[in-house]
């Protein structure tokens, strides 16, 4: 881990369009499992304790950044220029880790190990490296007989014999500040995109006689780059698997993860329970013993003890179901509390409202909570304990209901109901015989 003090600070690659992702939105921006891509890494990055940790990004997507500390790279002219752009915000910092703003599977504990590695190495610079399934047009990492590094050489440079070797750079590194801040400053474009690339500042290190050493990633797919919509549903489908393994092994039941998306931010609790085709999402919370599922989204809500969401289930966020409730199938709720053993079974819409312990909502009932007029909040509906609630049972906000209160079917709701009351009553059934659809003549 870092040491106390202004030691390690780091610098985050995010200044790129991304243009094989075919997209309006630049790469680093597309999200992934509720966080954008470069969001991945810096959450990574952070519990080393990079001081300052700043993002680099270009002048059209400053504003996306809002909460980083960031530097503009007014024009893409390669990795060692958005370093170079850095260097004042980094004043200070003995170290230096650069990371890419493509590679959301990167690890903390990959980080960590990359960072022992430099020190213990006593290093100029550190470089991670991976061994790849498919090397493709990665740059090869070239070792000098002592097995530090002795270049890094591009695809299209390679020789048949450098083309050979399987270890690629990952291009995150950690370089002694006062060491890269010189090499950085000395780069001068050496291609016709007039690019700086950070690469030849390793290579100028080596060639001053600083030791530059590699770290091996022990698992490649963290350092997988993201350039394509393809490689970004892969790099998804890998964290989603992450995460749930570790849901699965802290005690959760995922009943077939491969059609389950947790996002990193949801807390469960052991044994609970997680059906297929459920999306968890924000900063949802779920308790022991609640089943969620099949086929439900949940977004920013908290699931209570032994509750039951689904299936077919909306919960929309700031909603709390009490112990042993049950927003079932078919149902939307949004914004509501449904106290202890509180049911809202199926075919309904709760929306801005309150509904006491014990009571039953029945089928196709809702809560007509919007006003159509401009700047008018939404109006909240109140149901007290121990409710019978009829079929097609409308509440017209505001509106408060008491304890212990039924209504028959069919009741619009537009008035305060007191405790032990029976409201309702829908005009009775007419018959007018000889006037359906079919007519004589």
């Amino acid at each position: 881990m870092p040491s106390s003090g202004n030691s390690l600070a780091a610098v985050v690659m995010a200044g790129g369009l991304g243009t094989r992702m075919r997209s309006a939105t630049p790469k680093h921006l597309h999200e992934i499992l509720g966080r954008r891509m470069v969001d991945w890494v810096v959450e990574a990055a952070r519990p080393l304790g990079p001081e300052p940790l700043v993002v680099v990004v270009s002048p059209d997507t400053r504003d996306a950044f809002e909460g980083l500390p960031t530097v503009v790279q007014e024009e893409a002219r390669g990795t060692g220029d958005a370093v170079r752009c850095a260097e004042a915000a980094l004043a200070g910092a003995r170290e230096v880790l650069v990371l890419s703003g493509d590679t959301p599977l990167l690890t903390t504990e990959l980080l960590e190990a990359l960072v022992e590695t430099h020190r213990s190495r006593a290093a100029g610079a550190t470089v991670l490296s991976f061994v790849p399934d498919d090397i493709r047009s990665y740059g090869r990492i070239v070792r000098s007989a002592e097995g530090d590094l002795e270049a890094i050489v591009e695809a299209g440079d390679a020789s048949p014999e450098q083309l050979e070797i399987r270890e690629a750079n990952s291009s995150i590194y950690v370089f002694q500040a006062d060491l890269l801040w010189p090499a950085v400053a000395r780069l001068e474009p050496a291609n016709v995109q007039g690019e700086l690339y950070l690469t030849d500042a390793v290579r100028d290190l080596v060639d001053s006689g600083e030791k530059v050493v590699v770290h091996v990633a022990a698992d490649p797919a963290e350092t997988e780059g993201v350039n394509t919509r393809v490689e970004l549903a892969s790099a998804a489908a890998s964290l989603r698997s992450r995460i749930n393994d570790a849901h699965m092994l802290a005690g959760v039941t995922i009943v077939d993860p491969q059609t389950t998306w947790i996002e990193p931010t949801v807390t469960l609790e052991p044994d609970t329970v997680v059906q297929p085709f459920t999306i968890l999402r924000g900063q949802t919370s779920v308790a022991e013993g609640a089943v969620v599922g099949p086929h439900a989204v949940v977004i920013d809500a908290e699931i209570g003890r032994a509750a039951t969401v689904g299936p077919f289930c909306y919960v929309r966020p700031g909603t709390v179901l009490g112990a042993r409730s049950r927003a079932g199938t078919f149902v939307e709720v949004k914004n509501t509390r449904l106290d202890e053993d509180a049911k809202l079974p199926h075919l309904s819409y709760f929306g801005d409202a309150e509904v006491g312990a014990g009571s039953n909502i029945g089928a196709g009932s809702i809560t007509a909570n919007f006003d159509h007029r401009p700047g008018v909040p939404k109006k909240r509906t109140v149901i007290g304990a121990n409710a019978r609630v009829a079929v097609d049972t409308m509440f017209v906000a505001p509106v408060v209901v008491g304890d212990d209160v039924w209504t028959a079917a069919g009741t619009v709701i537009t008035e305060d109901v007191p405790d032990n009351s029976l409201v309702g009553f829908a005009p009775r059934q007419t018959i007018k015989e000889g006037r359906g659809g079919k007519r004589d003549g």
